[in-house]
């Protein structure tokens, strides 16, 4: 939470949380949850009806057009809700709603300019972190399939890019390539390391948006940040119900996605470990979460699609490593950081990872084959 959140008094959280409330009384309002780009509170309400909303600022830092984030979240909210309500599921499944103020619009400025906005709030819900039950897996994997059926008819042209370059892994490289050439790198095992696992997958890199480029790979939408802890679980029968943090959703490939999801989630030991030998990709786990995420994404996958999900999993764990090991050399400039040689540490990580799903290939390969 920044220091002006902190010292900014409740009186003045409660009346920007009122421009939302529309009926009913704002009775108290509390930071909430562990996000680390967006400020977030839950107000709560004297209403029998919706007794909480979420309410955030949007770091503009980040999200420089934050009003085509609203518009995008509406449009794809909308359609989702039109889907379900024309062919109902038959199990418990939310969409986050965008709140109007009082004057209909989907955003509020206040006196200093900041961007506030308000969702619905998922009631009898939680997240994790990490997932503490493996019976989370198929769980985790048909949120995302069920997230992306219901999107897949939504043309992408209909969303705008708000983060324009995302994910996109040759360009995060010549990023890489830029920061080396003006960067004098302290030499040690571990950057040595780095440097020859990059070097060694240069052309690797372009593979999914090489199989775009030639019409292999359609371009859909994608959430863009599928990380565990975005899936809410009910708190009752620890089914997913929901899958949020929309501000990332924006046309894309969705093996990104796929990828991103995998690579999160088959890592036990997490990705600030600092004990690297620990790191490995659990294939168990990965069975577990395609076969959740195939179960409702079948319905939309071609061939070409299975055939990149192994390509997938592999070049998202690299590009984060990349991501990481960028940002050591240029500085520690984009990730928080605990000590300067963190995102070193991350991106060690983030390849013995790597190593590992590439040292398992025909394994996962055959994994992907017999859920076709």
């Amino acid at each position: 939470m920044t220091e002006e959140i902190n010292t900014q008094n409740t009186r003045n959280l409660v009346a920007i949380a009122d421009q939302f409330a529309q009926l009913s009384k704002v009775t108290g309002v509390k930071a909430f949850g562990s996000g680390n780009i967006n400020d977030t509170f839950l107000v709560t309400l004297n209403s029998s009806k919706e007794q909480h909303f979420v309410l955030q600022r949007i770091n503009t830092q980040v999200f420089r057009q934050p009003q085509l984030i609203m518009q995008n979240m509406r449009t794809f909210t909308e359609h989702v809700r039109k889907r379900l309500q024309h062919t109902p599921l038959n199990r418990r499944w939310e969409v986050p709603r965008v709140l109007l103020t009082k004057n209909a619009q989907d955003y509020w400025k206040d006196g200093d300019g900041s961007f506030w906005r308000a969702i619905s709030f998922i009631e009898g819900s939680q997240s994790f972190d990490t997932m503490s039950d493996r019976s989370h897996a198929k769980e985790i994997g048909y949120a995302l399939g069920m997230f992306h059926n219901l999107i897949s008819d939504l043309p992408p042209e209909k969303l705008a890019d708000t983060l324009e370059g995302f994910h996109i892994t040759p360009l995060y490289l010549q990023h890489y390539e830029e920061v080396l050439a003006k960067t004098n790198a302290r030499q040690s095992a571990e950057v040595n390391y780095c440097l020859q696992f990059v070097s060694d997958r240069q052309a690797f890199a372009h593979i999914l948006e090489n199989a775009k480029a030639e019409g292999k790979l359609p371009l859909r939408l994608m959430h863009g940040d599928p990380k565990i802890n975005n899936v809410m679980f009910d708190t009752a029968t620890q089914q997913a119900v929901s899958v949020i943090d929309l501000d990332t959703v924006k046309p894309g490939l969705v093996h990104y996605d796929i990828g991103d999801c995998l690579r999160s989630g088959c890592n036990p030991a997490g990705e600030e470990t600092e004990n690297w030998e620990s790191v490995y990709f659990d294939t168990d786990l990965c069975q577990e979460i395609l076969q959740g995420y195939l179960a409702v994404a079948k319905a939309f996958l071609t061939k070409n699609d299975y055939a990149y999900i192994y390509d997938a999993i592999r070049l998202i764990a690299f590009e984060l490593g990349l991501r990481f090991f960028a940002d050591y050399l240029a500085g520690n400039v984009y990730f928080k950081v605990k000590h300067p040689e963190h995102n070193l540490a991350r991106a060690i990580v983030q390849f013995k990872l790597t190593e590992s799903i590439e040292s398992q290939e025909t394994q996962i390969r055959n994994i992907i084959k017999d859920m076709k």
